[in-house]
C-alpha cells in the first residue's frame, strides 16, 4: 500500500462547512494536502433548478480551470444534491469533465455515498436530510440504483446550504440520534454544507452505529481514488474499515 501523503482536490461550491476539508486532511494519517475550490452560482437554494445551475457543466468547468496547476491526484465535486439531482447521466458528465480537464480520477458526493455503504457492508440506511423533502427524496432514489434500501427517510428543510452551515455540535448530534432507525445498518447526512469532521466518533457513540457525512465520505473517496486510503481510527467506522 502507498504511504506517501496524498495531495486531493476539492471543488466546493460556495461557503459554509468547507473547513472540515483541511481538517479532515490534517487528521489522516499521514496528513493529506487538500487543495480546495471554492465555484460560484446563482442562488444558494436547496431547490433542484438552483442545484442543477450549481452542479452545471460550466459550474465546474470553470471550478477545474482554477484547479488546474495543482499537483493533485485526485478531485471530488463537492455538493451531495447540486451532483444526484442530476440523475446518474448528470453525475457521469460532471466525472468526465473533472477528469478530462484535470487529468486525475474524478468523483462526486453523492457517488462517494454510494461506494461508502458497499465499503461498510451495508444494506439498509436511514437518511437525516437537511434539504427540502423533494430534494431529499430524489436522494433516495440515487441510492436506489445501487440496491440500497432506505428504511428512513428524514428531512429538516433547510433551504440554504448558509443556514445548514450555522448548524453547531449539538445540534448535529441531536440530527443523528432523532433519525437513528431500528433497522438501518448504518446513518446517512448528506449535505456538505454541514460540519461533522470534529465529531464523527461522537455521531457514531451518539446513536450505537456507523454515520457516514457529506464531507467524510468525500474525504475517504479522494484518498480511494489516489489509491491513498488506510486503515485508521478517529475518524468514523467508515475509514476503520479495511481498504
Amino acid at each position: 500500500m502507498n504511504t506517501t501523503p496524498a495531495t486531493i482536490g476539492f471543488l466546493y461550491p460556495g461557503h459554509a462547512a468547507e473547513d472540515d476539508y483541511p481538517r479532515m486532511g490534517a487528521l489522516v494519517n499521514p496528513p493529506a494536502q487538500v487543495h480546495l475550490i471554492h465555484t460560484h452560482f446563482q442562488k444558494d437554494a436547496h431547490t433542484v433548478e438552483a442545484l442543477s445551475e450549481m452542479g452545471s457543466v460550466a459550474r465546474l468547468e470553470e471550478g477545474a480551470h482554477a484547479l488546474a496547476g495543482a499537483p493533485i491526484e485526485s478531485v471530488l465535486w463537492t455538493s451531495t444534491s447540486a451532483s444526484f439531482v442530476l440523475g446518474l447521466d448528470g453525475i457521469r458528465q460532471q466525472i468526465d469533465t473533472l477528469e478530462k480537464l484535470l487529468c486525475v480520477p474524478a468523483s462526486t458526493t453523492a457517488m462517494a455515498f454510494a461506494r461508502a455503504v458497499t465499503a461498510i457492508d451495508a444494506r439498509r440506511v436511514a437518511i437525516a436530510a437537511t434539504y427540502p423533502e423533494d430534494v431529499a427524496r430524489l436522494f433516495r432514489d440515487f441510492l436506489g440504483h445501487f440496491d440500497i434500501e432506505v428504511v428512513h427517510l428524514a428531512s429538516r428543510g433547510i433551504v440554504t446550504a448558509a443556514e445548514v452551515g450555522r448548524l453547531d455540535k449539538t445540534a448535529v448530534i441531536e440530527l443523528a440520534v432523532a433519525n437513528n432507525h431500528a433497522h438501518a445498518d448504518t446513518l446517512l447526512i448528506p449535505d456538505t454544507a454541514l460540519h461533522s469532521a470534529a465529531w464523527l466518533p461522537e455521531l457514531e457513540q451518539a446513536i450505537g452505529k456507523p454515520v457516514l457525512t457529506a464531507n467524510q465520505v468525500s474525504v475517504w473517496e479522494a484518498l480511494r481514488l489516489c489509491g491513498k486510503l488506510r486503515k485508521q481510527t478517529g475518524l468514523g467506522t467508515l475509514f476503520e474499515t479495511q481498504p
